[in-house]
Order: structure tokens, then C-alpha cells, then sequence
């Protein structure tokens, strides 16, 4: 597909694949970005017909938005910090709780080029993926992204996002 966008044109194509998958599957998505700040729902909301399957987005930037908006416990960020998988289960968990929607991914990274630290360098993004009325844990991830600045971490987060929201 080659369509006039703003986001790089790997973006955009992928971001039509997941509008495809999920209107077939009647699936709907919301999202939970921080280090990303809305550049997935960004590239969804480029492709004609996403209102069928974007919900909403949140993007929760803050350990307070991130607390306020979609209920991450204090203790959470308190313990293991807003980048670790129990943060992003929890973001993932509150935009369902938050939402329509029957899907949900929620993202959180250190895109740099400060912020890092020995155990969370720059470049770690961690995901989790959560489906409505499902017995299992969320899903998440956590991937250590090489990129030689802040726009390159997250134009591939963005991409990893994208990927967990097909079917």
C-alpha cells in the first residue's frame, strides 16, 4: 500500500495490516503509550476506516497519568519502575477497564537520549498485550531497542506495538 502519509511509509503499512486483521476478526484495540506518545494510534488513525477498530488511546506519560488515567498502582512504579512488565500488564489492564475495546497495548521505554540507567539503558521498551474476558496473564515483553537516537527507538517501538495489535 503506498499512500500519502506523515509517518514513514513501514509504518503506515503496517498500521493498515492491523486495521485490516482486526475489522475481519470484529476485534477493536485501545492503546497505552508512554515513551511512544501516541504514535500508534497516530499511524492507526492514518488509515481510512480505523474508527471501525481504534477505541481510544491514552498516552500516560507520567507516573501520575499512568497512576490517574488507567489505575496503575503507586506500588507498582514504587517497585519496579513505569518501565517493567508489572507497569505495562497494569496499563494494559486499565485501558481494557477504561475502554470498549478487545484488545489492549500498552508501551513504556526509555527513548533517551538521557534516562537510562545500568539496569534500563537506553533503548528498552517493555510491552504487554491484554485481550478482554481472557483467563491468561497479559502478555509482555521487554526488548532491548538499538537506535542512533530518540526518533529510532521510537519509530521501532512503534512498529513492535503495532505487530502485538494483529490478530
Amino acid at each position: 500500500m503506498t499512500a500519502e502519509t506523515i509517518l514513514p511509509q513501514e509504518i503506515a503499512d503496517m498500521a493498515a495490516r492491523v486495521i485490516e486483521a482486526n475489522r475481519a476478526e470484529g476485534r477493536t484495540v485501545v492503546l497505552a503509550e508512554s515513551c511512544t506518545g501516541g504514535l500508534v494510534a497516530s499511524a492507526l488513525t492514518e488509515i481510512p476506516g480505523s474508527s471501525a477498530v481504534l477505541d481510544r488511546g491514552f498516552v500516560t506519560y507520567s507516573n501520575e497519568a499512568k497512576m490517574e488515567s488507567l489505575g496503575v498502582s503507586s506500588d507498582i512504579i514504587e517497585t519496579f519502575g513505569a518501565v517493567s512488565i508489572a507497569c505495562v500488564w497494569a496499563m494494559a489492564q486499565g485501558a481494557l477497564r477504561h475502554s470498549n475495546a478487545d484488545v489492549a497495548v500498552a508501551i513504556s521505554g526509555v527513548a533517551g537520549p538521557g534516562g537510562g540507567t545500568a539496569l534500563k539503558p537506553v533503548g528498552t521498551v517493555v510491552f504487554a498485550r491484554a485481550l478482554r474476558n481472557s483467563e491468561a496473564e497479559p502478555e509482555g515483553e521487554l526488548r532491548q531497542l538499538n537506535g542512533a537516537n530518540r526518533a529510532e527507538i521510537r519509530r521501532q517501538a512503534t512498529l513492535v506495538a503495532l505487530e502485538l495489535l494483529l490478530p
